[in-house]
């Protein structure tokens, strides 16, 4: 294993201090020989001690160490031979992942009735689709994604541009404008199964996109943090922005005005707009179709346990329609917070344990909540990984993770109706997509059969497929074909074997004997 082990307290470096570290090597549980080397089957050794020191006193990074003072090392204490803990999430293993084929699968999800639930949720299980070929897409920081109306995934990236701790000043105003907007296209159409770019736009747009949303009528919504700004936006024209929410580059907390915003989500039934608001606001804000300020709500988290409609960062928002309810990934605060959106009433709370302290990004379809949540803090267990929810319940039934690559900070999810899950990563550039298990198709077989549609039963066995003909053979006649076949695949029946054999072994003699003679 390699790892980094973080130091659990800080620790002050005064002149004089010696910093020391060690490998002991052993062969316990070993059954040969280990040698050391550069393999995953040999054994080695780097060493490395990360720390930080005043400007004004650093010496060059190009300055090395050396092991000059071997006698140091015989005052090392005891309890420096005792290992220190492996930590899963901050370890890495040599080795390969063995892939499995994985079909891909497309099945319509039914809600299950009462009697069916538990079977029906220890059967849903969603697996990376190996397949698919778009994880080596490799665009930008992936900041958002989302599924247009043919389902094809549509993917909002920054290009060239990153967002780190030089972005933005202490008032968060973007500090690299002099870098001009992003000149490549930030929005890609994705094919959902050869992963081809269908199509492409938003080229000088954006400085820093984020958030991405797609309404019924097909358009856009986009926020961009840099510019503290919403856009709405057709996919296929080739004018400007069809709506702009926000001031160019003037962060702000009034009507007008937004500080970083991070996602929207637009109702079906009446066009009301939702924006997060966002990084540096607490609080969502409502617009009308065209635009105009309708209401906001919520407030900065206070304390060690948040109250209802307190946020720390609102990061992602997944609307529940048949409800009428918003759901808001609350993201420092590590929970998910759904409200009414016509009375703006706090509804419930979804926290689990295994979110950590970070929940990134949330997608609803009928019956299912999926969430995504952060990459762990020092001496947290809670890995970064995809769930599932029941949304009636709120319970877990399902976490996943990618096989190829590995998330780093998953920022946003979407969901489509037939379990399919695309996830993009801003630090890896990465997009996965995951499909529903076999199981979980025969759950959906079973159920279609209990409601009184036959569906032929498939079984996984050799099968003999025959071609339809016109006049159907009789029994003699196939017994002809039969022992036409049985000739076919019988060559030997017209040859002596004895040949064959003695033509097969003289070539090996041959070769053997000409080996000999070399030696």
């Amino acid at each position: 294993p390699q790892a980094f082990y973080p130091v659990e307290h800080p620790v002050d470096v005064a002149f004089g201090d010696i910093l020391a570290a060690r490998c002991v090597f052993t062969g316990e549980g070993r059954t040969e020989a280990t040698h050391i080397g550069g393999t995953s089957s040999d054994e080695m050794c780097n060493l490395y001690i990360m720390y930080y020191m005043e400007a004004k006193h650093a010496v060059s990074f190009m300055t090395c160490t050396q092991n000059v003072a071997p006698d140091m090392f015989r005052t090392i204490p005891e309890e420096a031979n005792i290992p220190i803990p492996v930590k899963s999430d901050m370890v890495m293993i040599h080795g390969h992942h063995k892939e499995t084929e994985n079909k891909e699968k497309s099945a319509l999800i039914q809600q299950p009735k009462q009697g069916e639930e538990e079977a029906f949720e220890q059967d849903f299980h969603v697996e990376e689709a190996l397949e698919w070929p778009g994880v080596y897409l490799l665009p930008g920081q992936v900041s958002g994604v989302a599924l247009d109306s043919k389902n094809n995934l549509v993917i909002f990236h920054r290009g060239d541009h990153v967002w780190d701790g030089n972005s933005f000043d202490s008032k968060f105003v973007y500090q690299q404008r002099g870098l001009g907007p992003i000149e490549e296209d930030t929005i890609l159409v994705i094919d959902p199964n050869k992963a081809e770019i269908l199509q492409s736009s938003g080229k000088n747009l954006f400085y820093l996109p984020h958030g991405l949303s797609i309404d019924t009528d097909g358009n856009y919504w986009v926020t961009d943090v840099a510019l503290h700004q919403v856009f709405k936006l057709e996919p296929r024209s080739k004018e400007g922005p069809l709506l702009v929410l926000g001031r160019s580059m003037q962060p702000g907390s009034d009507q007008n005005h937004f500080c970083q915003p991070t996602d929207v989500a637009v109702e079906p039934s009446t066009g009301a707009v939702f924006v997060s608001d966002g990084y540096c606001n607490s609080r969502i804000v409502q617009f009308s179709p065209s635009g105009k300020f309708i209401t906001q709500w919520g407030e900065e988290s206070s304390g060690s346990s948040p109250k209802p409609g307190q946020f720390s960062v609102p990061h992602s928002l997944a609307l529940v329609p048949h409800l009428n309810q918003l759901c808001v990934a609350d993201r420092e605060n590590g929970r998910i917070q759904c409200f009414k959106t016509d009375t703006k009433e706090f509804v419930r709370e979804i926290k689990h344990a295994s979110f950590g302290r970070n929940v990134f990004a949330i997608s609803y379809i009928p019956g299912f909540l999926f969430a995504v949540n952060g990459k762990p803090y020092f001496g947290d267990q809670e890995p970064v990984q995809g769930f599932v929810m029941n949304f009636s319940s709120g319970e877990i039934i399902d976490v996943f993770k990618p096989v190829r690559k590995h998330f780093d900070m998953p920022h946003d999810i979407v969901a489509s109706e037939d379990g399919t899950v695309y996830i993009g990563d801003a630090h890896t550039n990465t997009v996965w997509k995951f499909t529903l298990t076999e199981s979980r198709l025969e759950v959906e077989h079973r159920s279609v059969k209990k409601a009184g549609i036959e569906v032929p039963e498939i079984k996984e066995a050799e099968a003999v497929v025959e071609p339809k003909v016109k006049n159907k053979p009789t029994s003699s006649e196939l017994q002809k074909m039969q022992e036409k076949k049985k000739l076919i695949k019988d060559p030997g029946s017209g040859v002596p074997v004895v040949l064959i054999t003695t033509l097969l072994v003289i070539p090996v003699v041959v070769l053997l004997a000409i080996a000999m003679f070399i030696r």
